[in-house]
């Protein structure tokens, strides 16, 4: 599956499709890859493509230059996040609250949200290789990504605060989540901006690696995920664990494991599993993310969760 059609005049990102790992680069480096309207909407394409492309198994997002994501593009000055004039509000129904639900707009939605919802939604792993300044969206965009590793470049900011507004990007659920509502708390709070060994020691990434070592590294962690494994039980098991975060009991991982393991085990790629551990040779999964995803699990493909 081609993705030149993304790459139009003045597209704000790159891809690059090479042994199952697409690599999504942000490409707006005399901005520092600063957000727009425009990356948002070529990013979530680019995700669109990719869950429906077999020759995909990770995807790996990074930043040209020296910059990962200075966050959002402040060029409209004080105007940037004032949504009056996008639309009226009059016409919007009631969310739960009683009040408009803004989400039931597009123009009225925080972009941000847009994005990690659909990279929450991925069929394939994301891995997030931070090569320097992230922050606000640059670092709220990283929390769905199931890895993330920095440079020693990079820098990260919830920093919010500082700007007198609010977490965006799902980061008030996701945030938490990955590092405990403490840590949390302290760096969306002060809307400070710190380096990456602090956000190793507090669990935001995994690892910290020389600059000219952290591609080959995020390559080497997407290959460990793909090389010898179904696609689609990784895909599966994706959504297993990121859906698992918000159960109220064990027992509902219990129900979807039962599935899972239920179905799983009638289909080709569990006989080629086991057949070619018995028989010590690399396996061949025949199974496909595109044609063979279970129907019965309770992902959440309703529109108001996207």
């Amino acid at each position: 599956m081609s993705y030149d059609s993304i790459k139009t005049e003045g597209a704000t990102i790159k891809t690059d499709l090479a042994d199952g790992i697409l690599t999504l680069t942000l490409n707006r480096p005399d901005r520092l890859n600063a957000f727009t309207g425009q990356m948002m909407q070529e990013m979530i394409a680019v995700f669109d493509k990719a869950d429906a492309d077999d020759a995909v198994r990770a995807i790996i997002i990074t930043g040209e230059g020296r910059g990962f994501c200075a966050g959002a593009d402040l060029a409209s000055g004080g105007d940037t996040f004032n949504y009056d004039s996008r639309t009226s509000t009059t016409d919007l129904p009631l969310g739960r609250d009683g009040k408009p639900d803004l989400a039931a707009d597009p123009a009225m939605r925080d972009g941000g949200g847009r994005l990690t919802l659909r990279i929450f939604n991925s069929l394939k792993p994301v891995i997030g290789a931070i090569n320097g300044p992230a922050v606000g969206i640059g670092a709220t965009m990283q929390l769905p990504m199931d890895v993330r590793i920095a440079s020693e470049n990079a820098r990260f900011g919830f920093v919010f605060s500082q700007r007198g507004i609010v977490m965006e990007a799902c980061s008030s659920w996701f945030l938490p989540r990955l590092v405990g509502i403490q840590q949390a708390a302290d760096w969306a709070y002060s809307g400070r901006v710190f380096d990456a060994q602090e956000a190793l020691a507090g669990g935001l990434v995994k690892e910290v690696v020389p600059a000219d070592e952290l591609l080959p590294r995020a390559r080497a962690i997407a290959r460990s995920w793909t090389e010898r494994t179904a696609p689609v039980s990784v895909s599966l098991m994706r959504q297993m664990m990121w859906r698992m975060l918000g159960a109220e009991h064990p027992m509902e991982a219990h129900r979807v494991d039962s599935r899972g393991i239920f179905w799983r085990g009638k289909q080709r790629d569990v006989q080629e599993g086991v057949t070619s551990f018995l028989e010590k040779r690399l396996p061949n999964f025949p199974d496909k993310v595109s044609t063979d995803m279970p129907s019965f699990f309770p992902w959440y493909d309703e529109p108001e969760y996207k």
